[in-house]
């Protein structure tokens, strides 16, 4: 999304997490190793992408294979609450009907919007007034917006804005246009628990390709000192950076990795609007700067802001192929990277060593 930087013990880096020295160095091409700077063997990237569907796709067969049984007790606690979510979409159905184009609009556009904005206005209170102190405690860069600073964040909240308005909702109006085209994404009758269970892994899967490759490609040298370097300019970032991009990055790093799923499987709306929110919400998590009790880690996406040259996807599943994420196993962040299940912050139960007298 104070000078000194939180030491992540990453010696074997050719980066170092400032701006400056990004400008001089540049990025790691994508058909260089991060960790060597040394050309790919011939077929590398070819062989880690083949690598990546069949892990992947094997993923998707055990999960398909096994739905029934592991779902079971899942479709059970969901079961229990009878028609209650059909009888709700019914009414709303009804109240709409002749107007589904006005209902698709609303409902991916509205619900994402409501999630995304209350939680970053939560931890933006947070960022601006560096209070309260029992969830500033959980900081990974402690050192970083300690308070944010106020001009610095009204900019990135007018672009979030912008990109929100301008872009994401016209493209949301030709996925209407597109699932319209080959279905009807309103019908009057919700997709089972399984159903919806199995899609929303499906859209990870897609995002998490789409989103590596493209991300790691505006790291290209020609691409980052014009497109993604903006999105870098917080080195520690703050939940509302995560859509803080320039409009070429926002459509196809942003918006195409959620997007694509839905329109393939031709979802329902309820489904597409719930992967937009959890979408939304997820990135922010990743790029709050805090690791919170109970919520999923953002030490890897943190890290990646840090030194710009690991860590490029969502799961870490490409990165593990690539190797792009070499550097950052080897420090604490990784080791903090884990759900915190204690009120004791990782950065103190797992401390950074301390730093080297000169």
């Amino acid at each position: 999304m104070a000078n000194d930087r939180v030491n992540y013990n990453n010696n074997n880096s050719n980066m170092k997490g400032d701006t400056a020295q990004m400008k001089d160095t540049g990025p790691v091409p994508l058909n260089m190793n991060p960790n060597t700077q040394k050309q790919e063997a011939p077929g590398g990237l070819w062989d880690s992408v083949m690598k990546a569907v069949i892990i992947i796709g094997s993923g998707v067969f055990v999960l398909a294979a096994f739905g029934n049984s592991l779902t079971w007790h899942l479709q059970k606690f969901w079961g229990a609450s009878g028609d209650f979510w059909q009888d709700q979409w019914t009414r709303v159905h009804q109240k709409w009907e002749g107007h589904e184009t006005a209902l698709f609009y609303t409902g991916t556009m509205l619900v994402p919007f409501v999630a995304f904005w209350g939680t970053n206005i939560l931890l933006m209170l947070v960022d601006y007034t560096g209070k309260p102190d029992f969830i500033t405690r959980y900081r990974i860069q402690a050192d970083k917006n300690n308070p944010v600073d106020p001009v610095k964040l009204r900019h990135a909240v007018k672009t979030v804005f912008l990109n929100l308005t301008l872009i994401s909702g016209p493209m949301v109006v030709v996925c209407w246009a597109v699932m319209f085209w080959t279905g009807n994404p309103c019908g009057p009758e919700l997709p089972t628990f399984h159903q919806g269970l199995l899609e929303l892994a499906f859209f990870a899967v897609v995002e998490e390709l789409i989103f590596y490759y493209s991300h790691r490609l505006f790291h290209h040298p020609s691409l980052y000192k014009r497109f993604h370097k903006q999105h870098h300019e917080w080195t520690a970032p703050i939940g509302v950076v995560s859509i803080y991009a320039h409009p070429l990055e926002h459509v196809v790093s942003n918006m195409l990795p959620p997007l694509i799923g839905p329109v393939i499987l031709g979802s329902h709306l309820a489904t597409t609007s719930l992967w937009y929110a959890l979408a939304l919400v997820s990135t922010t998590i990743s790029h709050c700067g805090y690791h919170l009790p109970l919520l999923p880690s953002p030490e890897f996406h943190d890290y990646h802001h840090l030194k710009f040259n690991q860590n490029y996807g969502v799961l870490g599943v490409l990165d593990r192929l690539h190797g792009t994420d070499a550097n950052f196993r080897k420090t604490k962040a990784y080791e903090r990277h884990t759900l915190l299940l204690s009120l004791t912050p990782l950065s103190e139960s797992i401390p950074d060593p301390p730093k080297k007298s000169h």
